[in-house]
């Protein structure tokens, strides 16, 4: 049985020069990587989810870790992947992504209610 070597990455920092470290499969590589980068702010990345509504991204979500930061301060994500939620600027793990989604299906139920109720307006020529 053969075990896959990680796959690693050299990165240019202002602190610490040129680092290698390795690299999650899921990230999408660092084509845009700053050399200017310190190398706690290092981050890998997957590619985004977006949920789009008439040509405006409402909501993006995607894999994150930055594999060299001090752990602390909640939300900001860090050493352990997370998934990096915008517009909230938080990085979630998985009982807050379930949580969210949750919130998400209830936030889709509270729509289709008004728009039950506009269709009942507009079906009736008057307001309810």
């Amino acid at each position: 049985m053969s075990v896959e070597q990680p796959r690693m990455v050299t990165l240019a920092t202002s602190d610490h020069r040129a680092v290698t470290l390795p690299e999650p499969s899921w990230c999408l590589g660092h084509a845009l990587h700053d050399p200017e980068t310190q190398y706690a702010d290092i981050i890998h990345s997957s590619s985004d989810i977006t949920l789009t509504f008439r040509h405006t991204a409402l909501m993006t979500a995607c894999l994150v870790q930055s594999p060299n930061a001090t752990p602390g301060t909640a939300g900001l994500g860090g050493p352990t992947p997370g998934v990096s939620v915008y517009p909230l600027g938080e990085t979630l793990g998985p009982a807050q992504l379930y949580e969210l989604a949750a919130r998400l299906d209830t936030y889709a139920d509270d729509l289709r209610e008004l728009a039950d109720q506009l269709t009942r307006i507009l079906q009736h020529g008057s307001s309810e």
